[in-house]
């Protein structure tokens, strides 16, 4: 099967500054795939050269089997990208932008499909309104349809719901979901990891041009070592466990553990020192979580 991306070897300098270093991966056809890293990790970087926006140094980028340099035309066909940026022509209508998108990539009589995207973006009552007339949050549902105004069956959104409100976040969640359902290929770069987690089936993160983690979300997940656990006791915690407290949350102590298998030695600590335990619960890891451990360390993927 051809993958929707592939990303071989990719660097990416300007000047001294390494942007891109010898990244590798491949997301296949139908995946909701999650691009993470911290501010100035490489993502906007490779998702400029999977534009056409940018030339990485080195290395082959490929979007439905199109090399972006060799085959560019068809590689901008396949792809639609959400960028962070609110970029817009303030003196067209929202309908007059879309049409006009449409015209970029060669397609006449598009306005089914463009009344289709206005009314699942809830934009069908601002279709003759000015560009710069919009709230930032319409803004964002206008480049939302840009991106999809061909049809593309591989999706990138840069930080999609960034500054914006639940509502919108939650319709425009539904939309996409919709549209991977529907075969099309997501690609997510995100700061709300909750998002990640909750909508992504593979996970890469970068670190300073790097990759650092590539994996399937629960992989990613249960490779944590380290457990949280909540306790509540009848009592103040033991001098003894003092060093593994995290913070407390609703009268619990919250202990982290190097291993799960080393709770037999808190409980026995807890028993005595005549304690009572009245709640015993495994925090969950979240995707959060895993995140910061990787900055802070991170390994080759």
């Amino acid at each position: 099967m051809t993958s929707a991306i592939d990303i071989v070897g990719v660097s990416k300098h300007y000047g001294p500054l390494t942007a891109l270093d010898d990244v590798s991966f491949s997301v296949m056809p139908g995946e909701f795939f999650a691009l993470l890293g911290p501010n100035g990790a490489g993502k906007t970087t490779l998702i400029s050269a999977m534009a056409g926006l940018s030339r990485q140094d080195s290395g082959a980028i490929r979007i439905m089997g199109h090399d972006t340099v060799r085959d560019f035309r068809d590689a901008r066909m396949t792809l639609g990208v959400v960028p962070q940026e609110l970029v817009f022509d303030p003196f067209f209508t929202v309908r007059e932008t879309l049409i006009f998108q449409s015209g970029y990539f060669g397609l006449k009589n598009n306005g089914a499909w463009v009344d289709e995207l206005l009314f699942k973006l809830g934009l069908t009552e601002k279709a003759n309104a000015n560009m710069r007339a919009l709230s930032g949050g319409m803004k964002r549902r206008v480049m939302v349809a840009q991106a999809l105004v061909h049809r593309p069956p591989v999706i990138v959104l840069d930080e999609p719901t960034a500054g914006v409100d639940v509502e919108l976040r939650q319709s425009l969640w539904d939309f996409i979901q919709e549209l991977n359902r529907a075969g099309h290929t997501i690609v997510l770069t995100t700061h709300y990891l909750e998002e990640a987690e909750t909508l992504c089936n593979r996970i890469a993160m970068l670190k300073r041009g790097r990759l650092v983690a590539l994996e399937p979300k629960e992989k990613l997940l249960s490779q944590s070592g380290a457990r949280e656990i909540a306790l509540k006791l009848s009592g103040p915690l033991p001098t003894a466990l003092e060093s593994l407290k995290t913070r407390e949350e609703d009268g619990r102590q919250i202990l982290r553990l190097a291993e799960l298998s080393t709770l037999e030695g808190v409980l026995a600590t807890v028993r005595e020192a005549g304690l009572e335990i009245r709640e015993l619960a495994i925090v969950e890891v979240d995707l959060e979580q895993v995140f910061v451990a990787m900055m802070r360390g991170g390994r080759t993927a």
